[in-house]
């Protein structure tokens, strides 16, 4: 019972030795990560770091003289949120095997699953393909004919 006991702790602490390295490799990876957006009306392209955080941002061809304000703020949302979702994917894509893993753990403890809901907050709707992306587009849309835009598209 006792040698049983100890073989069940060692798998267990190599397990989360192994975790632990893995995540640390996922999140070195990670630093390294960014991605360049383009709004669909071409008039704004960001670049989102690997934690979600606007690390460029340019106005294209001189379209943004010809923008609304109302516009050209809905087009930088627009390409900032789908950038931030685009990152929130990677992220999951690179902690997707951990969490597979451990949900693939008959004895694994309630609760220590990840819950990318806590983690990412909205983006976790946009972070999945097409789930959230429409409502928000739709929703931008709406602001700029509100606004009395043209929409650029």
């Amino acid at each position: 019972m006792e040698n049983e006991f100890a073989e069940r702790l060692a798998k267990a602490r190599a397990e989360l030795e192994a975790t632990r390295a893995a995540v640390a490799q996922a999140e070195q990876r990670l630093r390294q990560e960014s991605t360049t957006v383009l709004s669909r009306d071409r008039s704004v392209e960001v670049t989102v770091g690997p934690q979600g955080e606007l690390t460029q941002l340019k106005f294209l061809d001189g379209r943004y003289r010809t923008m609304g304000a109302a516009q050209l703020a809905a087009s930088v949302l627009e390409a900032v949120q789908q950038g931030r979702g685009q990152m929130a994917r990677r992220v999951m894509e690179a902690f997707q095997p951990l969490a597979a893993r451990h949900a693939r753990e008959p004895d694994a403890a309630p609760g220590t699953g990840i819950d990318w809901e806590r983690i990412f907050g909205p983006l976790a709707a946009t972070a999945e393909p097409d789930r959230g992306r429409r409502k928000v587009g739709n929703r931008l849309r709406d602001e700029i004919e509100e606004d009395g835009g043209h929409g650029g598209r």
